[in-house]
């Protein structure tokens, strides 16, 4: 497997910071905003994304860029979530779900049933999550399951 260089680890960085999670990391942005953040040309940034792409860490379209679970481990990241199921006292909803949006998750949900938040996080920022929700006063109860893969 061919090493990434800095740059293109800094690109598939800066492309996760802006993507979204579908069933991979998805851009929407011009290659000549991506390459003057990058403080490179636009010809400069083709090139590491011809690389990255025929490496098979992104794919490239007409106005998109996903980054392929490919790209993703190459940073550390997966696209199967983990999960994060937390009980709330009730008199500390309000001031327990200002805290959550703090945190750097994925997605956070408010839910009806037996628990009274669920949190989506990256495999491996679960330890640093956790910690920081061990903190927040009024969070009775979390439970962490890790996906191993999707069934469809």
């Amino acid at each position: 497997m061919e090493a990434l260089t800095k740059r293109s680890i800094q690109l598939l960085k800066m492309l996760h910071e802006k993507g979204r999670l579908v069933s991979l990391y998805s851009v929407n942005v011009k290659q000549s905003d991506l390459a003057k953040e990058l403080g490179i040309s636009r010809q400069a940034l083709n090139l590491h994304l011809k690389k990255l792409k025929s490496l098979n860490y992104v794919r490239t379209g007409r106005g998109f860029i996903d980054i392929t679970e490919k790209g993703l481990n190459a940073l550390g990241l997966s696209s199967a979530p983990t999960f994060i199921l937390i009980k709330v006292s009730p008199g500390k909803r309000s001031e327990v779900y200002k805290k959550i949006r703090e945190i750097n998750v994925q997605k956070a949900f408010r839910v009806a049933g037996d628990v009274d938040a669920i949190l989506i996080v990256e495999r491996n920022s679960l330890n640093e999550v956790l910690k920081l929700l061990s903190e927040i006063e009024g969070i009775k109860d979390t439970r962490s399951y890790v996906s191993i893969e999707p069934i469809k």
